[in-house]
């Protein structure tokens, strides 16, 4: 596929899964979390459980922080699985957050978008003090964070994607959102009509049946190809 329209000033992304290693970083403290509770548990059938919380509880109101999500969906999927939850565990799981580290392709890449005059953004299901310690590891490349603490609305929502224009100052013919989450950012996609090129590392997540995403990479380091062939690098 080739993208349409003209030149975006403005490159948004994702930031977990798509500059940030999630599910490798979420398996470790979720590995950490389940052998202090000692036991035989599927680890991934939990995370399962975990993702299913924390996605219902980001749609419930009032608003709630992704701090608070995070516990609350840490708690229950405890609690599904016979297991003592303690305030800890909770401290445990959002600490690691901040810390997992990019995917090796990923600063490298944004260094190369930004010389190539585009303005990089993130758009993120999270609070701004969870997600500093993860762009702190991205070169000083990235122009500007938004948040879902900022917004107060969680993706997929339009909430959160409108405040982010808003706040970049741009139309959706302005802007390109990369991005490796199908339920979440591609899912908008198709409601908003903005562009996108979706990030597809080989998880098991897959596009909307009824949505096709602009264009198609295995990593990042894919994207400036696919910007130049569309004549924007």
């Amino acid at each position: 596929m080739t993208l349409p329209g003209t030149r975006p000033t403005w490159l948004t992304f994702d930031c977990y899964g798509t500059l940030i290693q999630w599910d490798e970083g979420l398996l470790a403290a979720m590995d950490r979390i389940l052998f202090s509770k000692g036991g035989d548990i599927d680890q991934r059938a939990f995370i399962g459980a975990y993702d299913r919380h924390e996605h219902a509880l980001e749609e419930e109101r009032p608003h709630r922080s992704f701090k608070q999500v995070s516990a609350l969906a840490l708690e229950k999927a405890m609690g599904e699985f016979g297991l003592s939850f303690e305030p800890e565990d909770a401290e445990l799981l959002t600490s690691s957050i901040g810390k997992m580290p990019p995917f090796p392709e990923v600063v490298a890449t944004l260094e190369t978008l930004k010389a190539a005059d585009f303005r990089l953004a993130i758009i993120s299901n999270t609070d701004d003090a969870i997600i500093a310690g993860n762009v702190a590891q991205l070169g000083g490349h990235v122009d500007r964070v938004i948040t879902a603490e900022e917004a107060r609305a969680y993706k997929p929502t339009a909430k959160i994607f409108h405040y982010a224009w808003n706040s970049l100052g741009v139309g959706i013919n302005d802007l390109l959102h990369i991005c490796a989450s199908p339920h979440l950012d591609l899912a908008a996609a198709r409601e908003l009509r903005f562009r996108t090129v979706w990030v597809d590392r080989g998880t098991d997540r897959k596009p909307l049946a009824d949505y096709q995403p602009n264009e198609i990479v295995p990593t990042l380091d894919k994207v400036p190809a696919v910007l130049a062939a569309a004549g924007w690098m």
